[in-house]
């Protein structure tokens, strides 16, 4: 793999070919606020599993050499093997020998053929293992489905497996649950972590939130125990304050009865 990353940033002197690494073409609002958010997402949960993979958004992936129209740009992907942190300006498959194991596309508002049609076919072609079609505007148009799930069948073709307007789907590659969450233009892709896909995995500004809320919690505990010590130390101290005292004055009493008794033993004489 450490050859396959260096190739990334090399030029084929044998290739003239021009391979466009952006476009003029612009994305809406809401799918860039949902691929800036669920990229990170896949990483981390990627990364805290130890799989080492490149997480990437909105980047072009040539799948044939000479052929700068062999082209995608998934909304977000996932290079398996690659270190998070390379920096491709774009990829050739037949530099680097990955397709995608995991890919997304979020079909836009008008153009949801393009998605829905086109990109499974292209995904195909490149070697995609999975690919989720994701469509935000299934509760605004009508006929169209929420999520479309792709994946590589017995003969290795990438077929339709699942068509749901539930609200989430389980993706085998990543292992987990791919959950929308929130409704119109507020509307997101969340991983969540248990079988139902109840569990969101958090973001970093909500784990860090939950850290201190339990580092807070700690601390409370802490504090909270330190003075259940200190009151049974008190408690303590008291109770032994107050056997000193009984022993004391059933001390005196004793020297007072034997004084008495001594004193009647005296006058009987």
């Amino acid at each position: 793999m450490g050859s396959a990353a260096w190739r990334l940033g090399a030029e084929d002197p044998d290739d003239p070919t021009f391979y466009p690494v952006f476009d003029d073409m612009g994305e809406s609002a809401l799918q860039r606020l949902m691929t800036e958010l669920l990229r990170p997402l896949i990483a981390r949960f990627l990364a805290e599993r130890g799989v080492q993979a490149f997480v990437g958004a909105d980047q072009f992936i040539y799948w044939i050499k000479g052929n700068a129209k062999a082209v995608v740009a998934p909304d977000v992907y996932v290079m398996p093997g690659f270190p998070p942190d390379v920096a491709p300006r774009c990829w050739k498959v037949w530099q680097t020998g990955v397709a995608p194991s995991f890919a997304l596309e979020i079909v836009a508002e008008e153009d949801e053929n393009k998605d829905v049609s086109q990109s499974p076919q292209r995904h195909d072609e490149l070697g995609t293992r999975e690919l989720v079609v994701f469509d935000p505007y299934v509760d605004v148009r009508s006929g169209r489905t929420r999520f479309r799930v792709h994946r590589r069948d017995e003969e290795k073709k990438l077929v339709l497996v699942e068509a749901t307007n539930a609200d989430r789907i389980r993706s085998e590659v990543l292992g987990c649950v791919l959950r929308a969450v929130g409704g119109g233009d507020a509307m997101r892709l969340r991983l969540a972590v248990d079988a139902e896909g109840e569990e969101l995995f958090p973001t970093e500004a909500e784990a860090a939130e939950g850290a201190n809320r339990k580092a807070e919690i700690a601390a409370r505990k802490a504090e909270e125990a330190e003075r259940e010590a200190e009151e049974a130390r008190k408690a303590e101290l008291a109770a032994r304050e107050t056997l000193d005292a009984e022993r004391v004055a059933r001390r005196n009493l004793e020297l007072e009865l034997a004084r008495m008794r001594a004193e009647l033993e005296r006058l009987r004489r």
